[in-house]
């Protein structure tokens, strides 16, 4: 996993690619046209989730001072390891809402499982085009969801990223949190999963791909804007190695998403992958 995605490939190569493999307001974020099923892609590959890699401290230049106390980064990790990434910073948030729901039923979309993946792949990261949930899988406190779009020229759904997500909190109406994704032909290996990462930040992994162009941005809930963002990086080849650095503004003890994008052939955004940190 990352606990969690096509260059001037010809289209056949984006079909294959593509199949690999949590708040105001009671309007869902995804419309349920979105979340209606769609056919399966057509030659899905499952995907081992990756396991994260101990903490690597990276070197960086000071923050900003705090202005309020944060919770300690242990406090807030589901099950102990896992960065809570969206839509809820801390288990507070979590709980919160929970009391919300029992007392007036405030926001129930925080229950299902693909309409948080698509809200966060749509509103949190921005990827207007990633509009529909192709496939869930649930084990237990874990659920998966494959998101992505439909191109022009295609004649199935093609799958972006593999959104994985955990139930964050006590309860059988725990919401679902976006915890990383499971990466496929565009790999976010560096950071290391919960890591503390200051700025400049190197960020690198792996991407298969012909005339990639990665996108990369860091973000935190509760900004409408990325915190730090690199564009764009030229990349491509087979299972190719690819590196670049970020700088970004961040209190200490944030939860902080990075997120790597790649697109520009048959829709803007064709994959993505995410990893979770915090800011030292």
């Amino acid at each position: 996993m990352r606990a969690l995605t096509v260059g001037v490939l010809p289209l056949l190569a984006v079909l294959g690619l593509g199949l690999g493999v949590a708040g105001c307001g009671d309007a869902g974020p995804p419309s349920t046209a979105a979340l209606s099923p769609s056919p399966a892609p057509t030659s899905p590959s499952s995907t081992a989730p990756t396991s994260p890699t101990s903490p690597t401290p990276v070197t960086s230049t000071p923050p900003a001072t705090i202005t309020q106390a944060e919770p300690a980064p242990h406090e807030t990790l589901i099950g102990g390891h896992y960065q809570p990434l969206w839509p809820f910073s801390t288990p507070e948030e979590a709980a919160a809402w929970q009391r919300e729901y029992r007392a007036n039923g405030h926001e129930p979309w925080h229950f299902d499982a693909r309409r948080t993946a698509i809200a966060f792949s749509r509103d949190f990261l921005g990827f207007a085009g990633i509009d529909r949930a192709l496939k869930t899988v649930t084990d237990g406190p874990h659920a998966r969801v494959h998101v992505g779009f439909r191109a022009e020229d295609a004649s199935r759904p093609l799958v972006a990223a593999v959104v994985h997500l955990m139930r964050y909190g006590q309860g059988d109406d725990a919401p679902w949190e976006v915890v990383g994704t499971d990466d496929t032909t565009l790999s976010l290996t560096r950071p290391a999963y919960g890591a503390s990462a200051g700025s400049p930040l190197t960020v690198g992994g792996r991407v298969t791909g012909v005339d990639e162009s990665i996108r990369i941005q860091v973000r935190h809930p509760g900004s409408d804007t990325p915190v730090g963002e690199r564009c764009c990086l030229p990349a491509g080849g087979e299972n190719a190695a690819w590196s670049a650095r970020v700088s970004f503004t961040a209190q200490p003890g944030r939860t902080l998403t990075v997120v790597a994008s790649t697109g520009g052939h048959v829709a803007e955004v064709e994959r993505f992958a995410v990893t979770g940190v915090t800011s030292p």
